[in-house]
């Protein structure tokens, strides 16, 4: 069986995220600690007991995710898992697509961490606290959502953040513009227009700041060919140029994030399942609705990790 790796973005984290896998595996608490040094910071602490409002930050969920993440693939690996047999591709949703290097070897896991907490802060700090939003749009696909977001220009920047697939697609700018799709939305029959509780316009010309940021940060960090291809955020097709990595990293932070091509493109690639490995199963439920053939896993607990090795 054909497979890709894929690894979640954030909105997947949740206090209690690890708290399982630490317990049962001894690799999986040595990631944890690693990431912990790393940053410097008690992160698994606040993974497994929180509080929320903290883990939600930005700066806080991004290199947890991974960690997580990436504590599966330890766990998998320790089982004897050989991700270059394994699988055929990998990619992730926005910060996953970090995640996904790692698991693929192009970058170590410090550095990894270390660029999200700067990616975190970056993206934070690009727009201030109220001066940006974002909005789902359900029931429409990405042309229509654009033809929304360009209705909506003259009240300032909004732009398509996200195409998930299932005809959901999210918009990402300037408040007032938001809110003026919004609006525009629902006079057009959308079928559901609601604001996300987010804290930045993630994905949209307003991260500039943040991509000039991730630009220097990732410029000193090396990175190598991945042991298997990354189906990047920004183009939605296969790479392993480490420069090209790079350029489409910094490209992803105002970028839309081509998820629905991403899982089309591997559907032609002949994959057959997803593996989601990480926390939730936000991909796994978006892998349904935009193919339904197209089979998929979540694989986050020590359960999870015994079933699905027992597939390889």
């Amino acid at each position: 069986m054909k497979r890709a790796f894929v690894f979640p973005g954030q909105g997947s984290q949740s206090v209690g995220m690890g708290r399982e896998l630490a317990a049962a595996m001894p690799e999986a608490r040595h990631l944890f600690q690693e990431v912990d040094d790393a940053l410097k910071q008690n992160l698994s602490r606040l993974m497994f007991e929180g509080p929320e409002e903290e883990l939600t930050l930005t700066e806080n969920a991004q290199p947890a995710l991974m960690a997580l993440s990436m504590a599966v693939v330890r766990a998998l690996e320790n089982g004897g898992m050989d991700l270059a047999a394994s699988a055929a591709f990998v990619a992730g949703h926005s910060l996953g697509e970090y995640s996904a290097l790692a698991a693929a070897k192009a970058m170590s896991l410090v550095d990894t961490a270390r660029i999200l907490k700067t990616r975190g802060q970056a993206m934070q700090q690009a727009v201030p606290v109220g001066v940006g939003a974002m909005a789902a749009l359900l029931g429409v696909d990405a042309e229509q959502a654009a033809d929304i977001a360009a209705a909506a220009a003259n009240d300032g920047i909004c732009a398509v953040a996200n195409d998930n697939g299932g005809s959901q697609v999210v918009l990402s700018g300037d408040a007032a513009a938001v809110e003026a799709a919004i609006k525009i939305a629902k006079e057009r029959g959308v079928k559901r227009a609601i604001p996300l509780p987010v804290s930045a316009p993630f994905h949209s010309p307003l991260m500039a700041p943040a991509a000039e940021v991730m630009a220097e940060a990732l410029a000193e960090i090396p990175l190598a060919r991945p042991v298997v291809p990354l189906v990047a955020n920004a183009a939605a097709e296969p790479v392993s140029e480490p420069d090209a990595i790079r350029d489409l990293l910094v490209e992803q932070v105002t970028s839309m994030v081509r998820w629905r091509e991403t899982v089309l493109f591997l559907r032609g690639q002949e994959v057959e399942l997803l593996a989601e490995l990480g926390a939730g199963k936000v991909l796994s439920g978006l892998t349904r609705r935009i193919d339904h053939e197209l089979q998929s896993v979540s694989v986050q607990t020590p359960g999870d990790i015994e079933a699905f090795y027992a597939t390889l």
